[in-house]
């Protein structure tokens, strides 16, 4: 870390409210983008996808809970990986303290994954978590919301992936998906993100780029090459690759 200039209390409070304009300039895009991300147009779902859950087989429809807004965490869990993904593990340590919060606004947010959900319930046991998780496996979603890709795509290389034909080096990838549904329960996706786009739900980043050394990961070998489990700081080296955090850095 290179040495930054020392001043006077007078200087760094003269060169914080220039910043503070900046950042301001900042929040002000960040409300109009998020204004004409709610603008953007819908498309209907008119495929019935049926998922596993701790009540057994339950609709696109029912995951809603009585709310008219669903929010999806596409979390990056493959039928045949054992575990689930170090960086959406790291999102999904923040998620408890908001479902709460977001049903209040009319918001119900859940996690989807591939493996079967017996699987995804005994890593969530493990993780401590409580929010609720089902399982796509059997069923088109994942593949339809481009968080999955089939064995032919990933042999050919190149498939569409964050809304071009960019590819993705793992069969499996994390994103976040808005679902609108009306009182003739009527189901409308409104909104996907890919790639960096969900990245501010890793809450811990956002302190990392507040703090002098920032995220510090430029001699590591790939982004988030530090990320692991909340359980597993302690017994694993601090660099440990996995499929789905170094595909990430690529995308």
């Amino acid at each position: 870390m290179t040495m930054h200039r020392i001043v006077s209390e007078a200087e760094w409070l003269e060169a914080r409210k220039a910043f503070l304009a900046e950042e301001k300039k900042l929040t002000l895009l960040r409300d109009a983008l998020s204004r004409k991300r709610r603008e953007l147009p819908w498309v209907r779902v008119e495929k019935n996808y049926v998922f596993d859950g701790p009540k057994g087989k339950e609709t696109l429809a029912d995951l809603f809970a009585g709310r008219s807004q669903l929010a999806v965490y596409h979390f990056m869990f493959g039928p045949e990986w054992g575990e689930g993904c170090p960086r959406c593990s790291m999102a999904a340590d923040h998620f408890d303290r908001s479902v709460v919060h977001l049903a209040q606004r009319d918001v119900t947010l859940i996690a989807i994954s591939r493996a079967p959900f017996a699987e995804l319930d005994a890593f969530k046991k493990r993780m401590g978590w409580g929010f609720q998780w089902v399982s796509s496996y059997g069923s088109d979603f994942n593949y339809d919301y481009r968080v999955s890709f089939t064995p032919e795509e990933m042999k050919r290389g190149h498939f569409d992936y964050n809304y071009g034909m960019n590819g993705f080096p793992c069969e499996e990838a994390t994103g976040t998906s808005v679902f609108y549904k009306d009182s003739d329960n009527h189901i409308f996706h409104t909104y996907s993100s890919y790639a960096r786009g969900p990245e501010w739900l890793l809450g811990a980043y956002s302190y990392l780029d507040l703090v002098p050394k920032g995220r510090d990961e430029g001699s590591l070998p790939f982004p988030m090459a530090w990320v692991r489990h909340h359980d597993r700081y302690e017994s694993r080296p601090k660099t440990a690759a996995s499929c789905c955090c170094s595909a990430e850095s690529h995308s």
